[in-house]
């Protein structure tokens, strides 16, 4: 029952966190070093992508189904000589650069010199260790984005009565994918809140934005649970089915309720509510780091450092 328990908490936190732009990778951190949960099961972090997975592919069926016939149509001409960038529309547009998007991903595989490891490596480190300092940190830095994004809309709005572009172009598809990698590496640092910031900051629209940030998440979020799910093949882990699949379940349906949720808050420019909640659970995690480390244990399990 234990294990179920836990399955269903870090199923709604993945599920909330992973979408609401407040870190998923934060916040399980911080669920895990208060309930005392250390070497998460890699198949079931597996499992928790799955459903995350599940619940933006039916929140977004519709745009994904008009890519998809949108890359026909691109494919199609371009082998029969009609493509021309003159006469792009805008499906196709967002189609090219979520492809230019996603190119800075293989930066997280470039090895750093003299540690042996590659730039992705170190997200499970700091993900993994028994400090929380880096997710207060990173969660602050959520919070100045997403304040910094929140003005630059209203700003866009008061200057020109528009909340800004409808269309991404090249330099906005790089900083917000040169984002998303920093994103992945740094815990607490949110996925969507990061890319949607940094795509706002860019001018371009606050829906536009959001939709960008939640589709180029996909193969993100695909990836994420490749690599894992080989990690788990290879460390051929025993565990139970009934938790996997209620962390899994519990992870799709919270996820694409919070997908309805952020929606709605952007398109009404909702975004503070998130940039107090971010600060101040980042400057709490930065205090109880802080005493954990002049203590030498942690406060909440009293299990030593």
């Amino acid at each position: 029952m234990q294990e179920i328990l836990e399955a269903i908490v870090q199923g709604i936190v993945q599920g909330v966190t992973e979408f609401l732009p407040v870190s998923s990778s934060g916040h399980l951190s911080l669920v895990q070093h208060v309930m005392g949960v250390q070497n998460t099961s890699l198949l079931f972090n597996v499992m928790l992508h799955i459903g995350t997975l599940a619940a933006v592919l039916i929140a977004y069926r519709k745009l994904i189904w008009r890519l998809i016939k949108a890359l026909g149509l691109l494919l199609r001409d371009l082998f029969t000589g009609r493509f021309r960038w003159s006469t792009m529309d805008e499906d196709r547009n967002l189609l090219v650069m979520l492809v230019i998007g996603l190119l800075p991903l293989f930066l997280l595989f470039l090895p750093v010199p003299g540690t042996g490891q590659n730039v992705k490596d170190f997200a499970d480190l700091w993900g993994t260790d028994s400090s929380i300092l880096i997710e207060g940190f990173a969660l602050l830095a959520t919070s100045v984005l997403l304040l910094a994004a929140h003005f630059r809309s209203r700003s866009l709005v008061r200057g020109s009565g528009r909340a800004g572009r409808g269309r991404f172009r090249l330099g906005d598809a790089l900083a917000v994918g040169v984002t998303q990698c920093v994103a992945a590496v740094f815990p607490g640092l949110s996925r969507s809140g990061s890319t949607l910031s940094v795509g706002m900051l860019r001018g371009v629209n606050r829906q536009a934005a959001l939709d960008y940030s939640f589709v180029l998440g996909i193969p993100a979020i695909v990836a994420a649970a490749g690599l894992e799910g080989i990690d788990a093949l290879k460390a051929n882990e025993a565990v139970e089915v009934a938790p996997l699949l209620v962390g899994m379940v519990t992870a799709a349906v919270v996820g694409f309720f919070a997908i309805k949720l952020l929606r709605w808050m952007v398109s009404s420019n909702r975004l503070i509510p998130f940039v107090v909640y971010t600060a101040v659970v980042g400057l709490a995690a930065i205090v109880v780091s802080l005493v954990e480390q002049s203590a030498g244990v942690n406060l909440f399990t009293g299990v030593p450092l």
